[in-house]
């Protein structure tokens, strides 16, 4: 996430964080005027990416994760543990999905 975070900073066009560093203003709203608005859809888009990865991996029963919790929550006949992993799972697909329009 670091790398590309940054390699999406050495994008960043250099006018508007030097006209706020001419006026005056403080690093702080340097970042956060002239930096941010450039880099957020990158920084938003690669950590819903990294997010859906790590969900899906974690979903495969055989590699353990919310895959085995669902296992065992199936077998011991939890069908309100049940529920709330799928939820957990569904709410994943949605972020996808999101993550699609925002690109």
């Amino acid at each position: 996430m670091g790398k590309l975070l940054a390699e999406a900073m050495k994008e960043v066009a250099p006018g508007p964080p030097e006209a706020l560093r001419s006026s005056g203003a403080a690093s702080g709203s340097v970042v956060l005027k002239g930096l941010w608005p450039q880099v957020q859809a990158a920084f938003w888009g690669t950590a819903l990416f990294r997010w859906d990865i790590n969900v899906r991996e974690s979903a495969v029963v055989g590699a353990g994760g919310i895959g085995v919790v669902l296992d065992d929550a199936i077998n011991l006949f939890q069908w309100d543990r049940v529920a709330i992993i799928l939820l957990a799972v569904l709410a994943e697909v949605l972020v996808t999905r999101i993550r699609a329009r925002l690109l």
